[in-house]
Parts: C-alpha cells; sequence; structure tokens
C-alpha cells in the first residue's frame, strides 16, 4: 500500500507544473487533496480530470490573501476530518533583469506570493497539524517548494532568490518551533525544470533581459534541466511518513548546481 494512501494534502498552484505532478501524483497514490490556484476554472477542469482517482475539494484564490490559507484548512478538516502534508507550491518568478533593472510593483508582488503566502500558509497549517498530534499521537508534513535560489545566488533574479532564501529561513525557524510538536517542515529546492515558469523566462516580452537554455545549462552541472518527475521524487520524499527523522532541511533537486 502507498505511504499516502487516505492521507489528507493541500497543495497550492496546483494548475502548475510542479502542481499539476504533484496532484496527479498523490491522486495516483490513493491521496484525498484540497487543491488551490488562483483561477477557478483551470482549477476545476484539472480537478475534474484527476477527479477519478482521489477525493478532491477547491478552493481558489490568491494565496496573498490569508484569508485563503485558513480557508484551505478549514475545508480538509471539514471534509475529511483531518490534514496530513501540506505542500505550498504557489509561487511566481519575475523577469530577469539586474536589481536596479528591477521594478518595484514586480519586487513587491515577487515577495507577497512567494514568501508571504507561505507564511499565511504555515500559520494556517502548523496549528491544525500539531492539534492533531496533540489528539492522535500522529505526526504532520510540510513540503515548501522554494528553489535552488533560495540557498545560492541567483543574477537577475536577485528578489525571487531573495523571497526563496526567506523559505527557506521559515522552513528551518518553522521546523525548530514544531519538532516536538509533531509537524516536520522541510523546503524542496529545484532548479530549473521544463515547467511553464522557466519556458516564461526563455521567452521574455521585448525590452525585458533574455536568456537562453544554453546559458541556463551552462551553471548546472549535469547539463541538463530537471523533469519534472525527478523534482516531485523528491518531494515525495520530504512528504513520505517515512522520512520521520528529516526536518529543517533543504532538499536541492539541482542536477549538482548548488555543489559548487
Amino acid at each position: 500500500m502507498s505511504p499516502f494512501s487516505d492521507r489528507v494534502v493541500i497543495l497550492t498552484g496546483a494548475t502548475g507544473g510542479f502542481g499539476q505532478a504533484a496532484a496527479r501524483f498523490f491522486a495516483d497514490a490513493g491521496a484525498h487533496m484540497v487543491l488551490s490556484d488562483l483561477d477557478p476554472e483551470p482549477l476545476g477542469r484539472f480537478a475534474d480530470e484527476i477527479g477519478a482517482k482521489a477525493e478532491i475539494e477547491c478552493l481558489a484564490g490568491d494565496i496573498r490573501d490569508p484569508d485563503l490559507s485558513q480557508g484551505l484548512v478549514d475545508k480538509a478538516l471539514s471534509r475529511f476530518g483531518r490534514l496530513d502534508i501540506a505542500v505550498n507550491n504557489a509561487g511566481i518568478a519575475h523577469g530577469m533583469a539586474t536589481l536596479p533593472d528591477t521594478p518595484v510593483e514586480v519586487a513587491r508582488k515577487t515577495v507577497d506570493v512567494d514568501l508571504m503566502g507561505v507564511f499565511f500558509a504555515m500559520r494556517a497549517q502548523l496549528p491544525a497539524l500539531e492539534q492533531r498530534f496533540r489528539e492522535t499521537g500522529e505526526t504532520g508534513s510540510i513540503v515548501n517548494v522554494a528553489s535552488v535560489a533560495g540557498v545560492v545566488g541567483a543574477p537577475m533574479l536577485s528578489v525571487y532568490a531573495a523571497a526563496k532564501h526567506g523559505v527557506v529561513g521559515l522552513t528551518k525557524s518553522a521546523a525548530l518551533e514544531y519538532a516536538r510538536r509533531g509537524v516536520r517542515v522541510n523546503a524542496l529546492c529545484p532548479s530549473f525544470a521544463r515547467t511553464p515558469m522557466v519556458t516564461d523566462l526563455l521567452d521574455q516580452p521585448d525590452g525585458v533581459r533574455q536568456v537562453s537554455e544554453s546559458a541556463l545549462l551552462r551553471a548546472i552541472p549535469m547539463a541538463r534541466l530537471a523533469e519534472v518527475d525527478e523534482v516531485i521524487a523528491g518531494l515525495a520524499f520530504l512528504a513520505d511518513p517515512a522520512s520521520s527523522f528529516i526536518t529543517g532541511q533543504t532538499l536541492q533537486v539541482d542536477g549538482g548546481l548548488s555543489a559548487g
């Protein structure tokens, strides 16, 4: 039997590259899910597509709104009676530019989505996971999808890197706070993978600094982009109850990029 069978999972950014792959993985593994993303129409269509394999609830909204994160926890508890795993995956990247050329409004939005969105999510999730541990002794897991840009510098993506460094800091701090409260908190830090976020960076509009795939590959010792399934394997490892002594860690799925 899958270790995720009948587990209840919250997953944000569910219609993106990693989000869809993660949702399909958990559905195939027999989990129940509460899915979220910004636009309700594609979210609903995707939930319908995979709904034959899993019991699914949906709640669309902006991760910058703390009420959304609380609503996702409330849905998990009201529909399924518990929460076991939270995957905080929702995020954005800004166009590649030097720090002075990054517009202020873009910087603020990136921090609000990528960093504050994770803060709001964990602020709602941690009490629910702790309460379940106190009542039943069953532990829970949070996986924050950060980035290799959360552990190394990222030229031309300075604000994105700052936000993802913040996610790593939140992860480590929450892990220490909840290590004796039945909640593991870890960060997944992929490098460039074949997702829409990366292809959008490779296809910037006129007037924005562009980057080629070959330039990205030069930074990766394995000389290729990650495949989405390779990243999901790392996510599954961190979320798996068998990884019961792993907390406060960053798992770099990066082809060796951060080893240098």
